[in-house]
C-alpha cells in the first residue's frame, strides 16, 4: 500500500457575506447583465424560436430562480446545451407544444427536488456529460454557420454539414448582396470576440467579448445601412410573456410530449447540477445545496412554461462571470434578471437594430469552446480508453442521430465498468472525527451507483480541517467515483488542508496520487 499527502496554504472557507457585498453583487450582476444578453437571444434563435423567448428565460432565471437558488453563486437561464433538442421539438411539434412540455418537465425537477434525488443526477459519468456538451457545440456551429449567411438551418445536423460547402461556394466576391454582407458582420462579430480575448487589458478584463462584438456588428450594419435579417423583438414586453391558450392542460397526455419533458428535465438537472459543481469549485463560500437548487429549476421551468418560453438551466459562462467580477450572495443573480428586464421593457427599438448574423457569430464561438477535447484526453490519460470510447460514441451518436439517443446509449456504455464487479457493487462509506482530523474509509467497490451515499458523506465532513481518506480496502474505482473524489481533494487543498490518502497503486493513480 501507498500513502500520500499534499499541503497548501488558502484562505479559510467563508460563510457569510463580507463587508461591502452589495456594491460587488451590484457591479458583478451588470457584468453578467451584459454577458447574458446576446446569449439569450442567441440560443433562443439557435433553438429555433424568437430571441424574446431567450429574453423571458433569462429573467425568470435571473429574478424567480435566483431568489430561490441553492447555489449562491449560480446563473440561470437559456443554455446552449439544450438548443439542439429544443430545435428538434418545436421542428416536430411546433412552438406552442413549448409551453407545456416545460411545465411538466419542471413539475419533474420539482419533485425530485423535494425527493431528494439531487445527487444521484451527480452520479452521471463526466465522460457522458462532456462528451453530450461536445455533441451539441458541434451542432450548434454547423447549425449557426448558415446563420452567418443570413440562411435558415436545416432540420438535422447532417443535413447541415452536407450544406456548408454550398454556402460557401455560392459566394461572389464581385456583388456584395445581403449573404456576403452578412458573412461579413458575422465574422467580424467572430474576429472581435477572439481578439478581444486574446488582447484586452486587465482594467477590461470583465468587460464581455460577445458584447463588443455584436456591439461592432451592429453599429456597422446602422451606419451603412445594410440589408440584412435583423432580430425580431416585440413592440411591448408584455407581448413576450404569452399567456397558455385553449387545450395547454389537454396536451399534457401527449406521450409524445411526457418523453420530451423527461428528456429535458433529466438534462437540465444534470447539466444545473455539474454547472454547480463547477462554480463551487471557483470560491470559498457557501457550498450548493443541490436539492434545494433542483427545486428553483423546476419552478423556473414551470413558469417558463406558463409563459412560452426557453427551458432554463444553471449556466457556466454566465456564473463563472458572476465569480470573477466579484458576486457574493444571490443578490447578483437576482439584479441581472432585473437589468435584462428593464432593457427589454424601455429599449426594445434597440434590440431591432442587431443583426441575426452577429449572434450567429457568437453562437458558432459558443459552440465551438464547448466542443473540447482536453477533457477527453484527460479522461484517457487519468482513467484508460474505456471512458474516452464513452466520450467519443456519445459525442458521434449525438452528432448523427439526436441528444436522447447519444445520451442513452453512452449511459449505457458507462455500465461496462461495472461489468467484471457485478456480485459484488456494494461500498462502504463513514467517517469519524479526531481532535487533529477526520478520517474517511471507504471498503468495496467504488463506482457511480453508490456514488450518492458517498457524497453525502464527504459533505457531511466538516468544512476546515485536515482529512485522511483511508482506501485501502477499496478494489476498484470507476472514472466517475475518480472524477468526484479528485475535485473533492482539490477543493480540501485549496483551502489550505493537509489531505492524506491512502490505497493501492492503482487506485492512487486514478487519484492522480503519487504511489
Amino acid at each position: 500500500m501507498s500513502t500520500a499527502a499534499a499541503t497548501t496554504s488558502a484562505t479559510s472557507t467563508a460563510t457569510a457575506p463580507k463587508p461591502g457585498f452589495l456594491m460587488r453583487d451590484f457591479t458583478a450582476s451588470i457584468v453578467v447583465f451584459l454577458v447574458a444578453m446576446p446569449l439569450c437571444m442567441g440560443i433562443a434563435i439557435a433553438s429555433g424560436v424568437p430571441p424574446e423567448k431567450g429574453l423571458v428565460t433569462g429573467i425568470i432565471g435571473g429574478i424567480v430562480v435566483g431568489l430561490l437558488a441553492g447555489s449562491p453563486l449560480q446563473v440561470s437561464g437559456p443554455a446552449a446545451g439544450l438548443a439542439v433538442i429544443v430545435f428538434e421539438f418545436v421542428r416536430d411539434n411546433g412552438l406552442s407544444a413549448l409551453g407545456p412540455v416545460l411545465v411538466l418537465a419542471g413539475a419533474i425537477q420539482l419533485i425530485a427536488g423535494v425527493a431528494r434525488l439531487g445527487g444521484v443526477f451527480r452520479a452521471i459519468s463526466p465522460a457522458v456529460v462532456h462528451g453530450m456538451l461536445a455533441g451539441i457545440g458541434a451542432l450548434i456551429v454547423i447549425g449557426q454557420f448558415h446563420i452567418l449567411f443570413d440562411a435558415k438551418p436545416m432540420s438535422s445536423g447532417l443535413e447541415n454539414l452536407a450544406m456548408m460547402p454550398a454556402r460557401v461556394l455560392g459566394l461572389s466576391p464581385f456583388d456584395w448582396q445581403a449573404t456576403e454582407l452578412a458573412l461579413m458582420l458575422g465574422l467580424l462579430t467572430i474576429g472581435m470576440m477572439i481578439a478581444w480575448e486574446k488582447l484586452r487589458p486587465k482594467q477590461l478584463a470583465l468587460v464581455p467579448g460577445a458584447l463588443l462584438g455584436v456591439v461592432a456588428a451592429t453599429g456597422v450594419a446602422w451606419a451603412f445601412a445594410l440589408p440584412v435579417a435583423r432580430i425580431a423583438v416585440p413592440e411591448s414586453i408584455a407581448a413576450a410573456f404569452a399567456l397558455p391558450g385553449d387545450g395547454f392542460l389537454a396536451t399534457l397526455g401527449n406521450p409524445a410530449i411526457i418523453l420530451s419533458a423527461v428528456a429535458i428535465a433529466f438534462i437540465a438537472s444534470a447539466e444545473t447540477l455539474l454547472s454547480a459543481a463547477a462554480v463551487d469549485r471557483m470560491h470559498n463560500g457557501v457550498r450548493t445545496d443541490y436539492n434545494k437548487e433542483l427545486r428553483a429549476q423546476g419552478v423556473g421551468n414551470f413558469l417558463c412554461g406558463v409563459f412560452g418560453a426557453l427551458p432554463m438551466t444553471g449556466v457556466i459562462v454566465r456564473s463563472s462571470a458572476n465569480v470573477q467580477a466579484g458576486a457574493t450572495t444571490r443578490l447578483s443573480a437576482i439584479l441581472h434578471g432585473v437589468w435584462i428586464l428593464g432593457f427589454v421593457a424601455l429599449l426594445p427599438w434597440l434590440l431591432r437594430e442587431v443583426p441575426m448574423a452577429a449572434l450567429g457569430g457568437v453562437l458558432v464561438l459558443t459552440g465551438w469552446k464547448l466542443v473540447s477535447l482536453k477533457h477527453v484526453r484527460h479522461l484517457f490519460k487519468a482513467h484508460g480508453p474505456m471512458p474516452a470510447v464513452i466520450w467519443v460514441a456519445t459525442f458521434v451518436l449525438v452528432v448523427a442521430t439526436d441528444l436522447l439517443t447519444g445520451v442513452l446509449i453512452g449511459l449505457a456504455l458507462s455500465l461496462l465498468e461495472l461489468l467484471p464487479h457485478l456480485r459484488n457493487l456494494r461500498l462502504k462509506v463513514g467517517h469519524r472525527a479526531g481532535p487533529q482530523h477526520t478520517t474517511i474509509e471507504m471498503h468495496g467497490a467504488a463506482t457511480f451507483i453508490s456514488l450518492p451515499r458517498l457524497n453525502s458523506v464527504l459533505e457531511d465532513v466538516p468544512a476546515e480541517g485536515d482529512v485522511r481518506l483511508d482506501m485501502n480496502g477499496v478494489r476498484m474505482i470507476d472514472h466517475t467515483t475518480a472524477e468526484t473524489l479528485n475535485e473533492w481533494l482539490a477543493r480540501r487543498r485549496q483551502r489550505g488542508d493537509s489531505v492524506q490518502v491512502s490505497g493501492s497503486d492503482a487506485v492512487l493513480k486514478s487519484l492522480a496520487e503519487p504511489a
